[in-house]
């Protein structure tokens, strides 16, 4: 039988970071297994599902370049087909007209409070005839649950989870408007789907229990579960917003790489013994069974990290067409050009992409380019002298090339009988204005005859 997964988020908000790494292990199993991955916008609840949170969703697994097989499902639509399983579950006998008022359900949730037990349906019209309700009263249709014994779930994370059913009551499976449940929606959903394994956070583990009773009471066999602990801060606590970036998109502002935060999720919970693993490095080596028990921590320097190794990798035109816009240039400015020319020499540097735009910002500075404290105390005037030697050759140069320059340079500075940094660092801060940047030859390479003469007159002046 193929592997059919699915991720199925709810549309009530952000693509969390916890979501990201479900849609990004249901997808890896797919592709280990070489099944299908299937996408399913669980938005039943219409009061809280918003388009912009869909739209967040859709932008959010684009961004990551996670691809899922066939068009997305959206639950809402398919509420015909839950009804009509509810109404055959209720013609089977294995579940009932429940018509309990608001005031007796209020009774039950404080007779439960009083002895210290969770709000619980007390069974009341599970055997009734519905005859014995008042003429037209309305009703919710309940799913008619085991009493005794348990629920057990088989778990590829936690081997084992088990439910007493005393524990679980006739959960509701459509609501008295005549709407279904969740519960209801969901199974009936990924049984049409024909989904084999669902991975998820064990915050649904509970949810499992209930939604397993609904497979056996429609004789369908349950798929394959998998609760995956989920994401804490560093401090070990429940992910929230003081611990800073929750959502995917705040990543992709913050200026780390789609695939360096794949990369990066992919380490949360996962043992996979690859080092910076990709989507085509990580899908033969996904093996539920290599999944944590234990909640993952966000380790931030561990993000950057991965963010420094994907930046090194990554094509020199898309990183110029990435800071682009930081630098408040348009994506098809002309200085895109310079800048994938002199990405090699600054993408070896940059953790982020901002701080990449901030480290190539010289390349694009007017004259006379600011200058830096740093880079101003070190143009002395013993070293403005030594400039002055090395601007002094460059006009009878016509080989504009790195290593033309470099030779030059190399040249004046063996002339001056003064080591080369003596020389290259007055030579950088005069170039570009900072004690930082890739060598003065590559530079002026990159700057052009004019634009680099000119800043040196500039310094010298």
């Amino acid at each position: 039988m193929s592997t059919i997964t699915r991720f199925a988020p709810s549309p009530t908000g952000m693509l969390h970071i916890g979501g990201a790494r479900t849609a990004l292990f249901t997808l890896l199993y797919a592709r280990h297994t070489g099944g299908k991955a299937l996408l399913r916008i669980d938005d039943t609840d219409r009061e809280r599902s918003t388009d912009a949170a869909v739209q967040a969703i859709f932008e959010g697994l684009d961004w990551l370049g996670l691809k899922f097989d066939g068009e997305p499902v959206f639950q809402h639509q398919r509420l015909t087909r839950h009804v009509e399983v509810a109404e055959q579950l209720l013609a089977a006998g294995k579940a009932y007209r429940c018509y309990a008022t608001a005031e007796e359900l209020e009774e039950m949730r404080k007779a439960a409070a009083r002895r210290g037990l969770p709000p619980r349906y007390d069974g009341r019209w599970r055997d009734r005839d519905p005859s014995e309700a008042p003429a037209g009263a309305p009703f919710v249709i309940r799913l008619k649950t085991p009493r005794t014994g348990s629920t057990i779930i088989p778990d590829r994370v936690h081997s084992t989870i088990t439910f007493a059913n005393s524990d679980l009551d006739d959960f509701i499976l459509l609501r008295g408007d005549g709407s279904p449940t969740y519960m209801l929606s969901t199974v009936v959903d990924d049984i049409d789907m024909g989904v084999t394994h669902i991975i998820r956070g064990d915050d649904h583990m509970t949810n499992a229990a209930r939604q397993a009773q609904i497979y056996d009471a429609l004789g369908v066999a349950r798929p394959v579960y998998a609760h995956i602990p989920l994401i804490h801060g560093p401090d070990g606590q429940k992910l929230s917003k003081r611990h800073g970036a929750v959502g995917i998109g705040e990543y992709r502002d913050q200026g780390f790489l789609p695939e360096a935060v794949v990369s990066y999720l992919m380490g949360l919970g996962w043992a996979s013994g690859l080092e910076h693993p990709t989507m085509e490095s990580a899908a033969p080596a996904f093996d539920l069974s290599h999944l944590g028990k234990s909640p993952a921590r966000l380790d931030a320097d561990a993000l950057v990290s991965a963010n420094f190794h994907f930046m090194k990798h990554a094509d020199d035109a898309r990183l110029a067409e990435l800071i682009l816009p930081h630098l408040g240039r348009a994506p098809d400015d002309p200085a895109k050009a310079l800048l994938t020319a002199a990405m090699p020499g600054l993408k070896e540097r940059a953790k982020t992409v901002p701080h990449l735009a901030e480290t190539a910002a010289f390349y694009l500075a007017p004259r006379p380019i600011p200058v830096e404290e740093a880079a101003h105390a070190v143009l002395t005037e013993e070293a403005l002298a030594r400039v002055r030697a090395v601007y002094e050759a460059l006009q009878g140069v016509d080989d504009w090339s790195h290593d033309a320059l470099a030779a030059l340079v190399k040249a004046q500075a063996k002339a001056l009988d003064v080591p080369f940094v003596k020389l290259g660092q007055p030579l950088r801060a005069a170039l570009t204005g900072r004690t930082n940047s890739p060598g003065v030859a590559e530079v002026m390479a990159l700057l052009g005859r004019e634009e680099s003469l000119g800043r040196l007159a500039d310094a010298l002046a």
